[in-house]
């Protein structure tokens, strides 16, 4: 499908390419929608193979963040945006990070940027030389890393999945395959580990692996093995579009609840699929939202005890679209159901900030 076709079948406002003479960067910023506020969404450093791979992955990594930020009851819209590498691991200079700064710049607060995969808190730091409107990096001004947020916000959307299966949000019986090593996938071993949990372990990375060895005494598997593996919750953290009907016909897991974006290759048959063969699916723009609340809850200037509570809140919005899913074709749809009965709809109480004191 050629561009503008995905763009008005997804339902997207802009799509804006970016080339930067003085450092060669290449860039792309998706707004999906800022029909309940600005566009938050993170900023991800990759290198495709083609352009047209990028074109679709910020396409839907940016319509997610705008269903996220609708299930969080957040008076936020949803964008994604993406620097496109020439080859895979090269480094970021401040140059590149101020370049995408002014590009952010440009759109005069309508997107606000965060942290994505290939970025760290000093990136951010660097765009922030260059604009107000991005958030996630070591500083006050831009909120600090949301990763262990959106750790403790996929840790509360498992217990939904426990409780909506009968049990008791008891982990100490269970074991938890983790996919993904990064910030989040650390930041959730170690609240599994503290709660008890049996984990098994991978990512591409030996160094955060021997990391996750000496603190959370896990078992070790290759990461071709990870989402086969025999365990009760297998929780995705890496990159998206990792389970696609091959794998879904491979997972031996009660539950699939990760905190990676966009985790089936094609959430409407996936969705299906994984419901099929009797896998409970935690639909990951909700599961995963505990960072986008953390940032988005700053940006409007709620208070600490406030983003709490909205983060506790993951998992009673999960339950209740696990709940739902009995009339929809699965979790994913009854999750998009809630996502569009809330898009419109800006609560009074969210369009005054409630500031920290």
């Amino acid at each position: 499908m050629h561009t503008f076709g995905q763009m008005i079948e997804r339902g997207h406002e802009r799509l804006c390419f970016h080339h930067d003479t003085k450092t060669g960067m290449r860039a792309i910023i998706a707004i999906h929608s800022t029909a309940r506020g600005p566009a938050l969404g993170g900023t991800r450093r990759w290198h495709y193979a083609t352009e047209e791979e990028a074109i679709f992955d910020v396409l839907r990594l940016s319509e997610g963040m705008s269903y996220k930020a609708a299930c969080a009851g957040l008076p936020m819209g949803g964008a994604k945006s993406i620097i496109l590498l020439p080859e895979h691991g090269q480094l970021a200079t401040e140059a590149e990070a101020r370049a995408m700064g002014r590009f952010v710049d440009s759109f005069s607060g309508d997107y606000i940027a965060a942290e994505d995969v290939g970025l760290d808190p000093q990136y951010i730091d660097w765009m922030a030389m260059e604009t107000c409107h991005c958030m996630g990096g070591e500083t006050t001004l831009t909120g600090g890393n949301p990763s262990p947020f959106t750790a403790r916000g996929t840790f509360n959307a498992m217990k939904a999945c426990l409780q909506h299966l009968g049990s008791a949000p008891d982990f100490s019986s269970l074991q938890i395959a983790v996919q993904g090593l990064g910030h989040v996938g650390m930041d959730l071993c170690r609240i599994l580990h503290t709660a008890g949990a049996t984990l098994v372990v991978a990512d591409i990375n030996a160094r955060r692996v021997e990391e996750a060895v000496e603190a959370f005494d896990p078992k070790v598997v290759d990461v071709n093995d990870i989402l086969h593996t025999d365990c009760d919750i297998l929780t995705p953290c890496a990159l998206g579009a990792a389970i696609g009907p091959d794998e879904v016909r491979r997972i031996r897991a009660t539950i699939v609840c990760g905190a990676a974006n966009n985790i089936l290759v094609d959430p409407l048959r996936e969705g299906i699929s994984l419901r099929q063969k009797g896998i409970l699916y935690a639909p990951d723009f909700v599961a995963n939202a505990g960072g986008l609340i953390w940032l988005a809850g700053l940006h409007l200037g709620y208070s600490r005890e406030e983003l709490g509570r909205r983060n506790d809140a993951i998992e009673e919005t999960m339950l209740e679209i696990l709940e739902m899913a009995d009339s929809h074709h699965s979790t994913h749809h009854a999750a998009i159901a809630v996502a569009e009965s809330r898009f419109a709809k800006v609560p009074a109480s969210d369009k005054e900030p409630t500031h920290a004191g």
